[in-house]
């Protein structure tokens, strides 16, 4: 596996796809912070991370700007074609393209990637495309599971773990 790009869907994945809103009417999501291990060593390794989301919402930017992630892109309604055009012009190739996702609109941009990983509650269609399904639900901490699993069939999780955490 020589993944250089990691796409991951929010809603259900990153979340527990539940949206909160307060009095205000403000938007609430809940992340794991589990998935940061999962985001660092991923940067560690030099795999670019690329948030692909449908819904825009102000907490989703402030935990991926925490997060340290390359691309953050909200209100995506059509993931495919703008994941295509993503790709065409940096120069991506299927095979170094890896995708996180849940939901049945996760599955037309799935076809772009030569991996595909997903939370353990994922809809049938995704969990049945998935290269990869994780034990974890979606929300509590099952893109680090993801990315732990990318990182292991690379031989480079123990190693990762041992400079960014100092052991295992």
């Amino acid at each position: 596996m020589n993944l250089k790009y990691l796409v991951i869907d929010v809603d259900g994945t990153m979340t527990d796809a539940g949206i909160y809103y307060d009095e205000h009417g403000n938007e609430l999501k809940k992340f794991c912070t589990k998935d940061a291990a999962g985001f660092f060593a991923a940067r560690a390794m030099g795999i670019k991370t690329i948030i692909l989301t449908g819904r825009r919402c102000a907490a989703t930017e402030r935990r991926m700007k925490e997060m340290k992630a390359d691309y953050i892109f909200q209100k995506v309604r059509d993931k495919k074609t703008f994941l295509q055009k993503f790709m065409s012009e940096n120069g991506i190739s299927k095979q170094e393209l890896g995708y996180i996702g849940d939901d049945l609109n996760d599955l037309p941009p799935m076809s772009l990637a030569g991996f595909v990983g997903c939370p353990a509650d994922s809809c049938t269609e995704v969990r049945e495309r998935a290269d990869y399904v994780s034990t974890i639900k979606g929300g509590h901490g099952a893109v680090r599971d993801v990315i732990e699993h990318i990182l292991r069939e690379t031989g480079d999780w123990e190693r990762l773990v041992q400079e960014l955490y100092g052991g295992v």
